[in-house]
């Protein structure tokens, strides 16, 4: 199994965009914690390889939700993809409700700069504060591996929600999937 950031181990916690494929930061192992919203729990776990189709198809579901159309999806097939292999090597973890994987999350890079490569909710689950767990998940883990700073390149119908939870507009980028201009964001740890 590949190693975890720090806090990305089995936890409950309370309520993207890919640029390259990176090697994880090394981290310790810990014990679950209950976290809520006040209204959801969620328990958040590193993803496991056999999941990855799984994740692959929630982030598309995710994405969809923006109301693209199927070619726009068939475009970002590529990009948000998790193999297994990705799940073993890379920083992925997962939300769970219920038993069930509502979110996931992964970051890529190394310190002091990490990058929230993938950030998505199923559709059903979006307003439920899984997005809001997931990403404070990431910063406290980015913060454990010793980064300073968290880039995003957002789907602009995700920009205001980054907004909202304190990440500052710098300028933009250009998917490689589909060759837009994304708005590229940072969030300092």
């Amino acid at each position: 199994m590949a190693p975890n950031l720090p806090g990305q181990e089995g936890r409950y916690a309370r309520s993207g965009s890919r640029t390259e494929r990176q090697r994880p930061v090394p981290a310790r192992r810990r014990s679950p914690r209950l976290r809520h919203n006040g209204r959801v729990r969620f328990l958040i776990r590193p993803a496991r390889p056999d999941e990855a189709t799984e994740l692959t198809e929630l982030a598309l579901r995710s994405k969809g939700h923006w109301g693209y159309d199927t070619e726009f999806l068939a475009r970002c097939r590529t990009e948000l993809t998790l193999t297994p292999a990705d799940v073993t090597a890379r920083h992925v973890a997962v939300a769970e409700r219920d038993g069930r994987v509502v979110g996931l999350v992964v970051l890529a890079s190394t310190p002091p700069e990490l990058e929230l490569d993938m950030l998505f909710v199923d559709p059903p689950a979006i307003g439920t504060g899984a997005g809001r767990v997931l990403f404070d998940h990431a910063v406290a883990a980015s913060r454990a591996a010793g980064a300073r700073t968290l880039w995003i390149e957002a789907d602009p119908g995700a920009e205001a929600f980054y907004r909202h939870v304190g990440a500052v507009l710098t300028g933009t980028c250009v998917s490689p999937s589909t060759g837009r201009t994304l708005p590229r964001l940072r969030y300092d740890l």
